[in-house]
């Protein structure tokens, strides 16, 4: 039998006390969490094949989280995300949403929206994981 996969937010803000709240929230239902003070930081890691989603902050200092979002998009890396900002407005969470983000919350937000943004983001990339493990095998069958 398989071992349960670990899932992991990742959570980048440039702000370190909204990182340490937010991962401190995430470890206390059991998920596991590790966080950065820069999308750069976030790629340097070691990510695993384990599910896992990114709550990320839209004002960054060096790039906004939507150019990191681009970014991650232009290097194939596949991750949910739920951005997280102070300074919101509607245009900004549609502009999120359109691109493909869970959700956007504004701070400050009731740990309960971003604890079941986060539970979809995993439950999202688990199904994405699982679909692309059966292409690969169907592609290795067809190989053979």
């Amino acid at each position: 039998m398989k071992p349960a996969a670990v899932r992991t937010a990742f959570i980048v803000d440039d702000d370190s006390g909204m990182r340490q709240a937010v991962q401190d929230l995430v470890e206390s239902v059991g998920l596991r969490a590790e966080s950065f003070s820069t999308g750069e930081d976030f790629l340097k890691g070691q990510r695993t094949s384990d599910p896992g989603c990114l709550v990320l902050d839209v004002r960054l200092p060096q790039m906004s989280g939507f150019d990191f979002q681009h970014q991650l998009t232009e290097i194939g890396v596949q991750i949910p995300i739920i951005f997280i900002t102070a300074h919101g407005d509607i245009p900004m969470s549609v502009r999120a949403l359109k691109s493909g983000a869970v959700e956007f919350l504004t701070k400050p937000f009731r740990d309960q929206d971003l604890l079941d943004a986060i539970q979809q983001a995993l439950h999202r990339d688990s199904a994405a994981r699982e679909r692309q493990a059966e292409i690969d095998a169907l592609q290795e069958r067809h190989g053979r």
